[in-house]
């Protein structure tokens, strides 16, 4: 089941991204949602047709989500998260830095064991991803977007978001998405 619902998200980003070839959508993903758009992109833009994540798929020839490096080492699934806060480094002039009002970090709160594989970043930056927010010393990808002249606003994250929002103090990136959305409506 799980992985008809990852199939179906892929499916879903596909559709996303190439809508605005005809009609703006916007584009606004959490957690599996972010791994979801590395695997439509590596499929679909980088040419990796087999590109799929080892969670669902242990032995895809494409794993462009893998298990957390850290995480290979520990035994069984209930201690091999990547759990609570962690910072953030920013790219500067992306979307991700004028959501966060050029902050060169941000601290989110993480719940996930599983990430771009290392080994394909630089294939999905070529192809034009963009990975706006990362770890500050290991190869971990945290926010990805595309760029504003291939679609109006696409950007995932693999935190969570809305863990850090409050009703008097949303989570920036709620506010923009609204924000686009009255935007481009």
């Amino acid at each position: 089941a799980q992985t008809s619902g990852l199939n179906a998200s892929t499916a879903l980003t596909s559709t996303n991204r190439l809508r605005l070839l005809k009609v703006i959508s916007l584009f606004f993903r959490i957690c599996m949602g972010f791994q979801a758009a590395v695997i439509e992109f590596a499929r679909n833009v980088c040419g990796l047709p087999d590109a799929d994540s080892t969670e669902l798929k242990p032995d895809c020839q494409t794993p462009v989500i893998s298990i957390l490096p850290e995480q290979k080492k520990i035994e069984g699934l209930g201690g091999n998260m990547r759990l609570g806060g962690q910072d953030v480094v920013i790219t500067p002039g992306t979307l991700a830095a004028e959501l966060f009002d050029g902050a060169e970090h941000i601290r989110q709160r993480f719940r996930h064991r599983f990430e771009v594989d290392p080994q394909y970043i630089d294939t999905l930056a070529a192809g034009g991803m963009v990975f706006s927010g990362r770890h500050p010393e290991h190869p971990i990808m945290q926010i990805l977007e595309l760029p504003r002249d291939v679609h109006p606003y696409f950007i995932a994250a693999q935190f969570h978001p809305e863990l850090t929002s409050r009703p008097l103090s949303p989570q920036p990136m709620f506010v923009a998405l609204v924000n686009a959305a009255l935007k481009n409506k």
